[in-house]
């Protein structure tokens, strides 16, 4: 049995890559309770916060089995990113099957009346949808580590561009989203 703690992840990325089990096994491990921790900021509408760290944890193989150590990048925030997505995307398909009316009602937490579910429910979907149909991909990306808290040097090395780049596109998401919301609050005015 192989000892994997001296290994750098971008090392032990790079033998699971080459078929070497242990070497991603050991790459789940070390991340398992980052996934899980990741999850646990999110609720999915008829699901619970395990749903999610599936999720998460998909995304986690996705970034050992496709992590590519080019130009330095480092793997913790290629895999953050992709864990990210994995989650986000569960999200979005819980939001438009909450919009089909595809929530399973007897899926209510113990404690919630059905109005706070429904309430919940339709906030996190308009805001998950505003998100989505107001930025691009790229945007999307950015605004969403960020508002996870990493920094702008971090964000721009997990999505290889540079911080200018980083800082422009949050101030276009800024100006879109100020421009969705008061445009929302004003229908609801009238």
């Amino acid at each position: 049995m192989q000892d994997w703690k001296d290994r750098t992840d971008e090392e032990l990325a790079a033998l699971a890559r080459e078929g070497n089990a242990g070497a991603e096994e050991a790459l789940l491990n070390r991340y398992k309770s980052a996934v899980r921790a990741r999850a646990r900021k999110f609720f999915l509408a008829g699901g619970e916060t395990e749903d999610l760290v599936q999720e998460g944890m998909i995304g986690l193989v996705s970034a050992i089995r496709s992590f590519r150590a080019d130009g330095g990048k480092r793997f913790r925030n290629f895999a953050y990113l992709c864990v990210s997505r994995r989650i986000y995307d569960a999200l979005r398909a819980a939001g438009k099957a909450a919009e089909q009316g595809d929530v399973d009602p007897d899926s209510v937490p113990e404690g919630d009346t059905p109005e706070d579910f429904l309430l919940a429910g339709e906030t996190r979907a308009e805001f998950l949808q505003k998100l989505t149909g107001v930025l691009s991909d790229f945007e999307f990306r950015i605004v969403t580590l960020w508002l996870d808290g990493m920094r702008y040097s971090d964000i721009a090395q997990a999505v290889g561009k540079g911080m200018k780049s980083v800082d422009n596109a949050l101030a276009r998401s800024k100006k879109k989203l100020q421009a969705a919301f008061l445009a929302g609050r004003q229908k609801e005015n009238k």
